[in-house]
């Protein structure tokens, strides 16, 4: 089962990108396509994230960003990084790579690692629906 959150009115209605991928993620089904350019056509904020599938004990997610994440590590699982459009850097401790569309990073657990972009990118993270984020480690 999916982890569950709320959040009041008043902050849904401003965030009218949220809820709108948030409604569009909860309609679709395992056995139903889904158009990441419909989910994140009018999605303008600088960091939005939200589950599009769950996989076994897994969740993708689809995020749309336009800045720097904070440095963090996962202590009990791996994580998928895979680049729709635009570019993510992910910061290691010893060194940057740079993932264009079409190519994906595998993030081992236990490492320090923060995600950031310079532009509008469009990703899909795949990861232990049960990940907790260490952060600023």
């Amino acid at each position: 089962m999916l982890p569950t959150f709320e959040l009041d009115n008043a902050y849904l209605s401003s965030r009218n990108t949220i809820t709108r991928g948030m409604k569009m993620a909860k309609k679709v089904g395992h056995l139903e396509k889904q158009d990441v350019n419909e989910l994140t056509r009018d999605i303008d904020d600088d960091w939005n994230n939200f589950v599009v599938s769950e996989i076994n004990d897994h969740v993708v997610r689809l995020s749309v960003l336009q800045r720097d994440f904070h440095w963090h590590l996962h202590k009990n699982s791996d994580e998928l990084f895979y680049v729709i459009e635009g570019r993510l850097f992910v910061d290691l401790e010893d060194r940057t790579e740079e993932i264009g569309p079409g190519q994906m990073i595998t993030i081992p657990k236990n490492v320090r690692h923060r995600t950031r972009s310079k532009s509008r990118t469009i990703i899909l993270c795949f990861e232990s629906e049960s990940n907790v984020i260490t952060g600023d480690v």
